[in-house]
């Protein structure tokens, strides 16, 4: 139906338009049915690709967050171990020029300055 058409007309003439007329049969009858159904299937599609791409990055975050979770975890499992003898050797008495404190140390640092590295570099993958 033309509404714009129907508006123009004056208000006590009826619309006696061919093409009005049979638009409206027609709307009436189911006759565009076929073009609102591929109209709503089209639609569909796009929404479920939509969602489909949602669920996927939505999937992909939760992956990430998951591997950084088990990383620090590890990180910590991993240096906890040396950062607990470091500080029993200073706390116990021994000096920094005591072979085994400074390995203690030594390695304690060099595990820090892995961390920070893995840290930077996913931080510079992230950013690229």
């Amino acid at each position: 139906m033309r509404t714009v058409e129907m508006a123009a007309d004056t208000p006590g003439k009826m619309n006696t338009r061919p093409d009005s007329s049979r638009d409206v049969v027609e709307a009436l009858a189911g006759r565009q049915a076929d073009h609102e159904g591929a109209v709503a299937h089209r639609t569909r599609r796009v929404v479920l690709a939509s969602l489909g791409v949602l669920q996927e990055q939505k999937a992909g975050r939760r992956r990430t967050r998951a591997v950084a979770l088990a990383s620090i975890l590890v990180a910590l499992l991993l240096l906890g171990p040396a950062a607990w003898r470091v500080a029993d050797d200073l706390v116990g008495g021994e000096r920094f020029s005591d072979i085994t404190c400074q390995f203690s140390l030594w390695f304690s640092f060099l595990c820090l300055a892995i961390v920070g590295a893995v840290l930077v570099a996913g931080w510079a993958r992230r950013k690229s």
